[in-house]
């Protein structure tokens, strides 16, 4: 297994659409969401129109063919806390999750964000296990919001 990790590009939109379905949380035993939840305006926005100035994501591959995303956009979102502060996202296609892939893209991305905002921020359940990656990687909790918290780490 051969893997890869390249910057995002514009053609990458069909692609974080399916990330953005993979990254979002169901407790264990519950049914899936509808694929078309994504479409919905809240979150739609972490995707439609990839490709803009202040977009950053890296893709992470196997044999060139795409499998897990790590993507900022400057929005409004779940994990909103300035205007300053871009939110992120990330997911990994569901065979490749455990593998330590994730912290893989966390850290390309922050290195090559780091010259350019002073945090980051993201948007996590309580009960998904990739909070503890979050906490790993330096994130802190700066508000609660139900069963979900929005955490925000430092860039310098």
């Amino acid at each position: 297994m051969k893997i890869t990790v390249r910057a995002s590009q514009k053609s990458d939109e069909p692609f974080l659409w399916e990330m953005l379905y993979q990254a979002l949380y169901v407790p264990e035993g519950e049914p899936p969401l509808p694929r078309e939840i994504v479409q919905q305006p809240e979150l739609s926005q972490y995707v439609r129109e990839w490709g803009q100035p202040d977009d950053v994501g890296m893709i992470a591959l196997e044999d060139e063919k795409p499998i897990g995303a790590v993507w900022l956009r400057q929005i409004k979102a779940y994990g909103y806390v300035d205007d300053q502060t871009p939110e992120l996202s990330i997911a990994m296609l569901p065979d490749y999750r455990g593998q330590g892939l994730g912290t893989r893209l966390m850290q390309e991305l922050m290195a090559t964000v780091r010259p350019h905002y002073a945090a980051i921020s993201l948007s996590v359940s309580l009960d998904n296990q990739a909070l503890r990656l979050y906490q790993r990687l330096g994130f802190e909790i700066v508000a609660m919001h139900g069963n979900s918290v929005t955490m925000k780490l430092p860039l310098y």
